[in-house]
């Protein structure tokens, strides 16, 4: 039987060395990881699993490829009790969570730490009966998504198609939720009638994947 530790860490290179390059580009200066005080600060939790610290976030810089940046969360789909590979299982939360964003923007930096240490938290039955965030889980974050003047003060989470649906690794499969900010017109309008249609008329207006935290509010209409 393979040791768990051997498991984890080709997965963990496979991700970070073949298949996020491939799909992003360059990677940046290197992962920002979490820190303890993002759970205690922002989630009063004072106990914290150490293995949690290692999971981070990247900062990738557009590409021939790809407009805007990417902050692309790195190990919520590590394999950390698995010992056999399984290719066709999940990997770790099954996981990993994408922004994308017209300019270099620390605010999108924290907000996908932030959204990691949440989902370790859920998956750790830390915020009660609440399951971790999944395709098409929406919410009002209470704040400008910049913290500053932003009109964004929403989030729906989809897929993100034109990455692929469904990533491969050894350890096995994982898909990125992403992040996509909405004004709260926007919101109440997928409440409403529903958020498929909210995505497809905002990537009708350039309004996603890429996100531009200063635009406004765009006029949805109801489907036929």
């Amino acid at each position: 039987m393979s040791h768990p530790d051997d498991l984890l860490a080709r997965a963990w290179a496979e991700r970070e060395e073949s298949l996020y390059p491939r799909l992003l580009g360059a990677l940046g200066p290197g992962l920002y990881p979490l820190d303890a005080a993002v759970f205690s600060t922002v989630f009063g939790q004072d106990s914290v699993d150490p293995r949690w610290l290692t999971i981070g976030v990247f900062e990738c810089p557009p590409t021939p490829d790809r407009l805007g940046w990417a902050y692309v969360s790195s190990g919520l789909s590590n394999p950390w009790d698995e010992t056999e590979a399984e290719p066709d299982s999940v990997s770790g939360l099954g996981m990993e969570f994408l922004l994308q964003t017209t300019e270099r923007a620390p605010w999108a930096l924290t907000l996908v730490q932030r959204f990691c240490a949440y989902q370790l938290l859920l998956a750790a039955g830390r915020m009660g009966n609440h399951a971790p965030l999944d395709l098409w889980d929406r919410m009002r974050i209470g704040a400008p998504i910049d913290n500053a003047d932003s009109q964004l003060q929403a989030l729906v989470f989809v897929a993100a198609e034109h990455l692929g649906d469904i990533q491969s690794l050894v350890s096995g499969q994982f898909r990125f939720l992403q992040m996509l900010p909405l004004t709260l017109d926007e919101h109440a309008f997928g409440q409403q009638h529903d958020f498929e249609t909210v995505v497809e008329q905002l990537q009708a207006h350039h309004a996603a994947p890429v996100v531009d935290p200063r635009r406004g509010s765009i006029a949805l209409q109801p489907p036929a």
